[in-house]
């Protein structure tokens, strides 16, 4: 994962972009991995963790309406999340995360395992859903970081 990470590194700085991340049920690994290597900070502008409902709401904006109706695992709150990121952060690309680790908190319609991962580069805006095996919590959070690890690095080339 680590070349993974400099590779995506070199090529925001050799484009001259920054990139901001939000995460919920990753709980700031995705951030931890970008900032764990030297010169990420030349790129990296922010990562927030928005863990709780009322977090997404207040720090985010997410309307309380759209995870009342849709939940906070869901395409309408990830896509909000990304495009609200953008908003605050200005950063080039915005990159969103919310799903269910486990072990308990699935359902047959949102399984444990479901994460939806959101990118936003310009005005394009694509929200990425996965059903990870439920392999433990841990595993399901690793899974989701190294997938946007590789869709990051997908929208770079």
């Amino acid at each position: 994962m680590k070349n993974l990470i400099k590779n995506i590194i070199r090529k925001l700085s050799q484009k001259k972009l920054s990139i901001s991340l939000v995460e919920s049920c990753t709980g700031g690994m995705l951030s931890s991995a970008f900032t764990s290597l030297a010169g990420s900070s030349k790129v990296f502008k922010m990562g927030l963790v928005t863990y709780s409902n009322q977090s997404k709401s207040l720090l985010l904006k997410v309307p309380k309406k759209t995870i009342e109706k849709h939940g906070a695992v869901s395409v309408q709150c990830c896509f909000s999340m990304v495009n609200n990121l953008s908003k605050i952060s200005r950063s080039n690309i915005a990159v969103s995360v919310t799903g269910i680790a486990g072990p308990k908190g699935g359902s047959k319609k949102k399984p444990v395992g479901l994460v939806y991962i959101g990118l936003k580069r310009a005005n394009k805006i694509k929200i990425h859903r996965f059903v990870f095996k439920n392999r433990g919590r841990a595993n399901i959070q690793k899974s989701a970081v190294k997938k946007a690890l590789e869709l990051i690095l997908r929208i770079l080339k």
